[in-house]
């Protein structure tokens, strides 16, 4: 019996800015493939044409705890670099695998949630 792999040591990186222990969750990009289907005369069915990738493949989402004005100063930017690092490990064996993922791209919105006097808040980017 093997037990899945669980996500330690996440760190982001946004503009070689390290966030750890303020990041709490990242959403990585979602791969998919853009096919449309073509279907000429004497064919019986629809053959999928590869498109590259569809137009929300590439979207990241990242929550950090509170409000963080260097996120803000970005606003507007086209190139803002955010790096994407942990490891993958499975508690019985202790194999690890490295992940690695480097985006570059602009804020498009920023979700401050709710705001109470000493409680928690979550900023998603």
């Amino acid at each position: 019996m093997a037990l899945p792999r669980k996500l330690k040591g996440m760190n982001l990186f946004n503009n070689a800015n390290s966030y750890q222990g303020v990041v709490t969750a990242v959403t990585l990009p979602k791969l998919a493939r853009k096919l449309d289907p073509f279907r000429a005369g004497g064919m019986s069915g629809a053959a999928f044409i590869d498109n590259g990738l569809e137009d929300d493949a590439l979207d990241m989402e990242w929550s950090i705890g509170g409000i963080d004005e260097l996120v803000l100063t970005q606003w507007g930017a086209s190139d803002i670099p955010l790096r994407f690092t942990g490891s993958y490990q499975r508690d019985d064996t202790g194999e690890e695998i490295a992940v690695e993922i480097e985006v570059r791209g602009k804020h498009q919105s920023f979700d401050f949630g709710e705001a109470k006097q000493g409680e928690d808040s979550e900023t998603k980017i």
